[in-house]
């Protein structure tokens, strides 16, 4: 197989897995601190004057819903900008399924470069994910058109990157972004909004991404000293990070911007239907190749895979 072929396909699925947004950078699974505020009579029982309080009810109603419809949108820089929908559960892992299209940027000129049409399908599941790279792919591997990541495999393969990208796709779920927002220690609530003809409360805070990855992953020093330093090469230092919650205190709404060196960081979602059934199916073994040994194979044959 072609060194160019690996590369896209790796780096096509890696960035898909990254960018699910379904939740921020990172998030903490204490309490934020024990905050107290008056409560009076609304949606779930309460209203707190108090931001940290009324987020609090938020972490814990939306992570305890277990399952959700997602619809999002994200630009990375020049790499790429993509739009994706689907429905994931989270009540034991993460599992779901999502359809993810590039819209622009290097990524969507590679897969239409590779023979794609931009859209590529996804499921995600405890251990890890695949992706459905299409019918180019399956005539260069004997009819596989799926690629299968094991997540133990991006944390060796990937260094800092990789171990950082295995703790967030184990741990993504919608109530992250509350986590981020409460463990940055910047939140205010912003007003009253409507969200696609909802009633929510609008939350927004600034999070350093270092900080809140160092503090609530499971890397160890070496592994946070190098993710810090790919993050800062990378321009990426602080994000905003914006939430809608409706009046039974479930998130509607999540967007983060930042800025890198390449460009800008922007990724709005969706959440809808909580409780919504979700059925995901591991692809056919005989329609899959597992990324790991893509890359056996083009060693084999004397070519890199960088």
């Amino acid at each position: 197989m072609r060194t160019s072929t690996v590369r896209r396909v790796g780096v096509a699925v890696a960035v898909a897995a990254a960018l699910t947004s379904v939740a921020a950078c990172g998030g903490s699974d204490d309490d934020g601190g024990k905050a107290k505020g008056k409560e009076a009579s609304r949606g779930s029982g309460v209203v707190k004057t108090d931001a940290i309080a009324a987020l609090l009810d938020v972490q814990k109603k939306t992570g305890a819903a277990n399952s959700a419809k997602i619809e999002g949108t994200a630009v990375m820089g020049s790499a790429m900008s993509m739009k994706q929908t689907g429905s994931l559960d989270w009540s034991d892992g993460i599992t779901g399924a999502m359809e993810i299209t590039y819209t622009g940027g290097a990524m969507a000129d590679t897969m239409k470069k590779a023979g794609g049409n931009g859209t590529m399908q996804a499921r995600y599941f405890k251990d890890g994910y695949a992706a459905d790279m299409g019918a180019a792919l399956a005539q260069q591997t004997g009819g596989k058109r799926w690629i299968s990541y094991s997540y133990d495999d991006l944390a060796e393969l990937g260094g800092a990157a990789g171990a950082a990208m295995k703790d967030q796709m184990q741990n993504t779920t919608p109530d992250q972004g509350v986590k981020s927002l409460l463990a940055s220690g910047d939140v205010k609530e912003v007003g009253k909004e409507k969200v696609r003809g909802v009633a929510t409360t609008h939350y927004s805070g600034t999070v350093d991404v270092a900080d809140l990855t160092a503090k609530n992953s499971k890397l160890d020093a070496g592994q946070l000293a190098a993710l810090k330093k790919q993050l800062n090469d990378a321009g990426m230092t602080t994000e905003t990070v914006d939430i809608w919650v409706d009046e039974n205190d479930l998130l509607v709404k999540k967007s983060e911007r930042g800025q890198m060196k390449t460009g800008e960081l922007n990724t709005t979602v969706f959440y809808s239907d909580y409780g919504t059934k979700v059925s995901v199916e591991r692809p056919p073994a005989g329609e899959t190749v597992a990324f790991k040994e893509l890359l056996k194979q083009q060693q084999g044959s004397g070519g890199t895979a960088s």
